[in-house]
């Protein structure tokens, strides 16, 4: 089942299957680390869900909601 990092719940993993939007923000991305074929696990989500915190590659990240609408994940059961 595919569906945004934004809407994850806690504890979920998944593997990232693509980036969407474009410039400066899809460029931090990247960065990041946030590339396809990660495997991500939500962490925390801020009371309203925004900031988000993601474990990748073996470190915490931070990442605002628009970020994580732009991430396609596909969801580990």
């Amino acid at each position: 089942m595919q569906k945004k990092l934004s809407q994850f719940s806690l504890n979920e993993k998944g593997v990232i299957k693509s980036i969407s939007g474009e410039g400066r923000v899809r460029r931090r991305l990247f960065d990041m680390g946030v590339t396809p074929g990660a495997e991500v696990i939500l962490r925390k989500k801020a009371p309203l869900g925004d900031p988000m915190e993601i474990t990748i590659r073996g470190y915490e990240l931070s990442l605002r909601k628009v970020e994580a609408e732009l991430v396609l994940m596909e969801v580990k059961e």
